[in-house]
Formats: C-alpha cells, structure tokens, sequence
C-alpha cells in the first residue's frame, strides 16, 4: 500500500478509538461524581471538571505544537496516546473529585493525539489528497464519538463506571501501538531554530490567512458548545412523555456524526478539486441556517430530519479549516499551527457552555439556537470577505503518490 494511505488508514483507526475512549469516559463523569458520594454542589463539580481540561489544554497546545515541530509529530502522537492510557487507568481508581481534578488537568496539559494526526496527515499527504485525507480523519473522529458512549454505557450497565475509565484507557493503549508500529513519518523538516511560545504567536499574528483561519475556528468551536447546555432539555421538552427519553436524546444527539460519516469524504473530495475556502462557505452557511431552522419544528421526528440535514453541511467545517492550516503554513510550522488552531478550539469549548447556560437561564431555550447560527453566519461571512487571502499558499514538501 502507498505509504500516506496507510499512514491515514492507521491514524484513521487510532483516532476512532481515541475519539470513541474520550466519549466513553467523558459524558459519564457527573454519574461517576454520585457513585463517589458527591451529592452536594454536583452540577458545579461537573462544571470545572469539564472547563478544567479546555483550559489546560489551552495552555499547554503551543508547547506540545512546538516540540512537535522539533522531533515530529509521531513522537507527540504517542505520548498523548500512552498519558491518555494512564490517565484513563488512574481516573478508575479515584475515590474522591479532587483527584479527579487533578487528573483532567494533566489530561488537558499531556493530551494532543487527534491534533498530532492531523498535522502528521496533513504534512505526509499529497497536496492533491489533503481535503480526502483530513475528512477520512473528522469521519474517524465522528464515528468514535457516536460508538463511545454506546460502549461506554454498555460497560457501565455491565460492569460500573469504573471498568468503563479503564477500557478507555485499554482502548487507547491499543491505538497507540498502532501507531508506533505502522505509522511512519517521511516528510518531516525540522524546525531550523528553537525559538519561544511568544515568537510562536507572533508568527501567527502576522500569517493573517492563519490569524483568520484561528479566528474562524475559535468563533466554531463557541458556537457548537453553546446549544451543549441547553440541548438534552430541548430533546426533553419535544419528545413530551415518551418512555424512551434517554434513547431518544442519544439518537438525535448523534444525528450529526452519523451525517458526518457519511458526507465528510464527499465534501473532503470536493474541497480538493474547488478549494477549501469555498467548502468552508458552504459549510458555514448550511450549519447557520440549519441551526435556526431547528427552532421551525416542534415534533421531535421534524427536528430530528433537520438536525441530520445541517449535520451534511456542518461536517464541512472542521476539515475545511484544516485544510486551510496545511495550505497557508510552512512544513516546519505546521505541528505549531495545528496547535494553536487547537488552543482557539479549546477557547471557544470554554465559553460556548458560558454563553448558552447564560441566554438559556435568561430567554426561552429556541434564543440559544438563534445565537448559534447568527455566530455560524457571521463567521461565513469572515471567511466569504478574506476569500482572496484564504487562497494564498505555501509552496510545501510535496510527498509523493507512489
């Protein structure tokens, strides 16, 4: 097989089962605080554990994206997989949620396996294959999110929450020896000068096609997670008294990742041939209408067809951002520039939550999801105007086909 073929296969599949651990452990931790014994200031425990990670791995992106530049990004790929591995582990055996704490600190500030990929895949591609290759990848990554928690809960039925950590530990072991066995980095430059974190930025601040590109990605990334609060209780009040309440919240919940298994190699492919500044257009501008269009139905089979619908248009978005880093960046930039697109992701994490519990708390739940797609157009409308500069590329290390 073709070297970057395998290399996006193998990584495909390890981020699928990290993507599948993280969602397996991650949705359960407000259960697992109450099997502890923590029955008092619960929603506000849950609240940091879940902020604590973003914030961390929002300081802690540039170094990893730094040192990766420097020894390369399989290395970085493995030693996010193998602190997952023990962290995971370590999170089955806590007792009380300070530990707890701790440990989704050091998740935030060691992890970095999905962001390492798609700088490794996006350097070790053809130019031609960049967009099918990184929608290969947002496809691996929505599918471990729609399989996680029905393993995870399945294991937690089974065998407590406990085993459950610890599978997703196992998983993610597993997913790093692939990598170290299978994948191999050719086209690697290393960075030609140690630098700082500092001059890192402001290298960034003055690639303004990359500065729009973060922009772009942190203003996402918000507006994705503000619906995060507010949604299940939505799903609540449209299925009324069904018994199936719980079910169906998780079928419609995923509805987007199905849709993105499915539709992400098209777009990817697309985005190759016309150019991913013209992908991210339409992505954004499916994603905001569908989102306010969601408001429009009040049966739950309705916004279920149209939950799916933006899940085609919005499962453009990330790839195409992606795509973006690979075209306007050097080689030996790149781990850093993923890195910092991963800082804004984790930035926008921290305050779309924020912001929908605020308007949620405030205005009727349907205000949450006009916000939303006002972010998601004003965001298309940044990418639509700065499309000139967004075309502008970096002549790269071209890899080969054969």
């Amino acid at each position: 097989m073709v070297r970057w073929k395998r290399n996006l296969w193998v990584l495909s599949i390890g981020v699928f089962f990290t993507s599948a651990s993280f969602s397996m452990v991650i949705p359960y931790l407000p259960m697992f605080l109450l099997q502890i014994g923590v029955h008092q200031h619960t929603e506000m425990w849950s609240g940091l554990l879940f902020s604590s990670a973003f914030l961390a791995g929002a300081i802690a992106s540039p170094f990893w994206g730094r040192m990766a530049d420097q020894y390369g990004r399989k290395p970085m790929i493995i030693r996010a997989g193998f602190a997952l591995f023990i962290i995971y582990t370590l999170m089955a055996l806590t007792t009380n949620p300070y530990q707890i704490l701790v440990l989704r600190i050091l998740q935030g500030l060691l992890s970095g396996f999905i962001p390492g990929a798609i700088a490794l895949i996006g350097t070790n591609t053809p130019s031609s294959k960049v967009g099918y290759a990184l929608s290969i990848i947002s496809s691996a990554s929505a599918s471990g999110g729609i399989i996680g928690p029905l393993l995870g809960g399945g294991i937690a039925e089974v065998a407590g929450n406990r085993w459950a950590f610890a599978s997703g530990g196992i998983i993610v072991c597993l997913a790093t020896f692939l990598i170290i066995f299978w994948v191999k980095e050719e086209n690697f430059t290393p960075a030609k000068e140690k630098g700082s974190i500092r001059k890192d930025f402001k290298a960034a601040l003055s690639n303004r096609p990359l500065l729009l590109v973060l922009i772009l990605s942190l203003v996402t990334s918000c507006s994705v997670m503000i619906i995060e609060p507010v949604f299940p209780l939505y799903i609540l009040k449209l299925s009324g008294s069904s018994d199936n309440q719980s079910l169906i919240a998780g079928i419609v919940f995923s509805l987007p990742g199905i849709a993105s298994v499915i539709f992400a190699p098209f777009w990817g492919k697309w985005a190759d041939k016309a150019g991913f500044q013209r992908v991210l257009f339409i992505g954004l501008l499916g994603g905001g209408v569908g989102t306010i269009a969601q408001i429009l139905f009040t049966h739950i089979w309705g916004f279920s067809i149209i939950r799916f619908v933006y899940g085609i248009f919005f499962c453009a978005v990330y790839p195409a951002l992606n795509g973006l880093i690979v075209k306007v960046t050097p080689d030996d930039f790149r781990g850093r520039a993923f890195s910092l697109s991963q800082t804004a992701n984790q930035l926008g994490g921290m305050a779309g939550p924020i912001i929908g519990g605020l308007l949620g708390g405030i205005f009727p739940i349907q205000s949450v999801f006009v916000v939303t797609g006002i972010f998601l157009l004003a965001a298309m409308g940044t990418a639509h105007r700065n499309a000139a500069e967004l075309k502008g590329t970096f002549i790269r290390n071209e890899v080969s086909e054969k």
